[in-house]
């Protein structure tokens, strides 16, 4: 089993503060002879009446030298595990999990905005420090 990042139990929290019940800790993701753990999947029930949203999280810190080659990994990852969904669990929605501060040091540049925009990637910013949820972008 891979190691979780050194943000996954903050996320976690912040999920669970949010109404989010974790169902996965980790999550398999299979198809065909690949076999995949990402890091989280959660389920939050909206009402008595409707079914419940479904989520996959891949917890990411950047805390390498490199961010943006942390970034190509993890928009390499993110790709893949969202592909097999589609296909294999398409009621579950991917979001990439990521600090406040990465958000905004890294993610706020023109050039990333647009590979996040390209590739319909789902960003989940949260407050490391405080456990919450800071913001869903879809």
């Amino acid at each position: 089993m891979p190691a979780k990042d050194i943000y996954h139990d903050a996320v976690k929290n912040a999920l669970i503060k949010d109404g989010w019940t974790i169902t996965f800790d980790p999550y398999p993701i299979k198809y065909e002879e690949v076999k995949l753990l990402a890091d989280l999947a959660g389920e939050k029930t909206i009402s008595a009446t409707k079914k419940g949203e479904l989520i996959v999280i891949e917890i990411k810190s950047f805390l390498g030298r490199s961010t943006m080659r942390e970034f190509e990994t993890a928009l390499g990852q993110y790709l893949i595990y969202q592909t097999f969904l589609d296909i294999t669990q398409p009621r579950y929605k991917i979001y990439l999990a990521i600090s406040k501060n990465i958000y905004t040091k890294f993610f706020q540049q023109v050039a990333i905005k647009l590979i996040l925009q390209k590739y319909q990637v789902l960003l989940l910013v949260v407050d490391i420090s405080k456990e919450e949820i800071m913001q869903w972008i879809n």
